[in-house]
């Protein structure tokens, strides 16, 4: 297992359709390894296929629980609710913005034997779940927002919702 390079915003890359995955083999486990390494190290909840130069629709899903979820072929197949929050993305470092959500989403896609699974969550995980298979389709978050905040901006709506929570 390794770390991969992840892929900036400004590469071609993040813009194309990922292929589906066809060969369930060692190298998509290498693969999936490989990514769940990096998101880990990144610090990130999220990571997607061509977010390591790869165009494949695999991308690994941290949920609130700290498991990792291996998403081979994703699709969402349901959505309710509505949640706006904070996100960013490990491609677009630094960057932050208000993106709007489904609260709640269920997928359904293959794991790394090409067996297939539901899975559904509500929250960062669904929100993590429609970032994440959005990269495959050649999307950033920065799409959904008409305003990426400043330091200070950022600084501001994390002592907002810490009030808020107390």
């Amino acid at each position: 297992m390794a770390l991969r390079k992840i892929v900036l915003q400004g590469d071609e890359i993040l813009k194309k359709k990922c292929r589906p995955v066809t060969e369930f083999n060692d190298r998509l486990h290498t693969l999936l390894d490989d990514m769940t390494d990096t998101l880990i190290d990144s610090g990130g909840v999220g990571l997607a296929a061509p977010q390591v130069g790869v165009l494949r629709r695999v991308c690994v899903v941290m949920n609130e629980d700290e498991e990792i979820l291996e998403l081979v072929n994703p699709e969402i197949i349901y959505t309710e609710g509505e949640q706006t929050g904070l996100e960013g993305c490990l491609s677009v470092p630094g960057k932050y913005g208000e993106v709007t959500r489904p609260n709640f989403v269920r997928v359904r896609a293959q794991d790394r034997d090409g067996n297939w699974f539901e899975a559904e969550d509500e929250g960062l995980t669904a929100r993590c779940f429609c970032h994440e298979i959005e990269h495959l389709d050649g999307h950033l978050f920065v799409e959904h927002t008409d305003h990426l905040l400043t330091e200070e901006e950022l600084e501001e709506y994390i002592r907002r919702q810490e009030e808020e929570e107390n």
